[in-house]
């Protein structure tokens, strides 16, 4: 058994409590996790308040703050492998990718650093002649990020990045599930040298750990990834200290297939949309809606593509789909798929045992084109489940596509070019992929509409969620203020 320890103003914190961690290919602990329940998230918060004032950050100069994240990226360059194979173990994602992506993180570390000295304010061409005025953009206070266990490294930092570039301080708290990489990662901020208290990172259960975090008086503002019943909850916490929010939450995202399309390309663009990760993924192309006159093709290539799919141990290279995080999540996605089958869906391919131990549920597709409103298709699932519904017309597709709750994704596969402007300007969507899916960079923000939640993370619009303005007046004239009972 391993074991990991929580990171509270620059030391590294046993805490009182601990509990294990499963690895999910195996369904059997292999970590011991420190908990951090009220006293030790209270001395976070107590940390990050205290360093947010200190002259030991608040002294530093914006390009400082850049070099401390150019030195964050490089140690998670060095170390990639090594938090690859936690988030591995930890998760069950397979190692191909966690490598890819924990590499490429850096890279979001490194335009934060370059924006640090960017973030200027305005100078205002005021109407009253003895005036100067100007903006200023300073760092909003502390930052309670709330991490999911999917893809950590990836959604901390981009909270974590903007966050230090606005010169704010953080309680990071990883998600009670998996929360190994977001520990091990504390390891390399105490390495880059960050003064202690400025980033603190912690995990715990919902009672003892989130709600105090999400609560407390000296939280300025909550950053968080998740679900929208946990969302609802912080929203409810945050009417406590009044702290600022910005929800990034989960979707039921549209793959869009219109008859002109490559069905090739658009088949290898659905598999990635929705079986890569094993479908745990916030922008997951859940709902594929085809053009029924290629729906039949379309589908038998997107079952050639699934029967190929190597399932294996997610640490082995030649992996391709690996385990599902947790025995509930399984669970939920067996009851969804058997409810939608007895609601009209027809069963495609999958929805069988994996004669394996862990977590595992294989690449399933169902065709609901004759039930629009069944359970798979209206639910977030967080996982590899593609329900399929058709459409007759562009109006049609559009309609169905924006007929959800949620609005965070869209893939919209066509080679029509006015078509993919006009089906792009009227879907309600954060994020529209055109003819590709799953493509991030650290220059584009992503975010949602409706139930998918509001601000927006990555680019320099997630920069400007960590800042707040002052407006400075200097009355230039020397002479005596005239009347002083009018407001000028």
């Amino acid at each position: 058994m391993e074991s990991f320890k929580l990171y509270i103003n620059g030391q590294f914190d046993a805490g009182a409590a601990s509990f294990d961690s499963l690895n999910p290919a195996t369904a059997t602990p292999w970590a011991t996790i420190a908990e951090a329940r009220a006293e030790e998230t209270g001395r976070a918060v107590d940390a990050a308040a205290r360093a947010f004032h200190d002259d030991a950050w608040r002294g530093l100069t914006a390009g400082a703050r850049g070099k401390l994240l150019l030195k964050l990226a490089d140690l998670i360059e060095r170390d990639a492998q090594k938090l690859a194979r936690l988030e591995t173990l930890d998760t069950g994602k397979i190692i191909r990718e966690t490598q890819a992506q924990i590499a490429y993180v850096a890279e979001y570390y490194r335009f934060y650093a370059g924006l640090a000295d960017k973030m200027d304010g305005a100078t205002l061409s005021i109407d009253k002649a003895d005036m100067e005025t100007w903006i200023k953009r300073e760092p909003i206070g502390v930052v309670a990020a709330i991490i999911p266990w999917n893809s950590q490294l990836f959604l901390s930092a981009v909270k974590i990045g903007p966050a230090i570039a606005a010169g704010c301080t953080l309680v990071v708290k990883a998600a009670e599930v998996a929360p190994t990489p977001l520990l091990g990662f504390a390891e390399l901020v105490h390495e880059a040298g960050f003064p202690p208290g400025v980033i603190n990172i912690i995990t715990g259960f919902a009672e003892g750990c989130g709600t105090v975090l999400t609560q407390h008086p000296q939280v300025d503002h909550i950053a968080f990834t998740g679900g929208a019943e946990t969302a609802r909850h912080i929203i409810r916490n945050s009417a406590e200290n009044l702290a600022s929010t910005s929800l990034e939450l989960g979707g039921k995202s549209p793959f869009m297939v219109f008859a002109d399309a490559d069905l090739e390309s658009a088949a290898n663009a659905q598999v990635a949309a929705i079986f890569s990760a094993s479908g745990q993924s916030c922008v997951a192309g859940s709902r594929l809606l085809v053009d029924e006159q290629v729906k039949d093709r379309f589908i038998e290539k997107l079952i050639g593509k699934v029967r190929g799919i190597v399932i294996g141990c997610p640490q082995q290279p030649e992996t391709q789909f690996g385990p599902l995080c947790t025995a509930r999540q399984k669970h939920n996605i067996e009851q969804v798929v058997s409810r939608s089958i007895e609601q009209g869906a027809r069963l495609v391919i999958g929805n069988q045992p994996i004669d394996r131990p862990g977590f595992y549920y294989p690449p399933t597709i169902l065709d609901c084109s004759a039930v629009p409103d069944a359970e798979s298709v209206v639910q977030e699932l967080f996982g590899p489940v593609l329900s399929v519904l058709t459409f007759k017309d562009e109006a049609e597709a559009i309609r169905l596509a924006n007929g959800t709750e949620y609005g965070l994704a869209a893939g919209v596969f066509t080679q029509n070019l006015t078509r993919a402007h006009r089906v792009t300007r009227q879907l309600r969507s954060g994020v529209v992929w055109l003819n590709t899916y799953r493509v991030v960079s650290p220059l584009a923000p992503f975010g949602g509409y409706g139930k998918s939640g509001f601000g927006r993370e990555g680019g320099i619009d997630a920069a400007l969620e960590y800042t707040t303005t002052k407006t400075v007046w200097l009355r230039t004239s020397d002479e005596p203020i005239d009347d002083p009972f009018i407001m000028r």
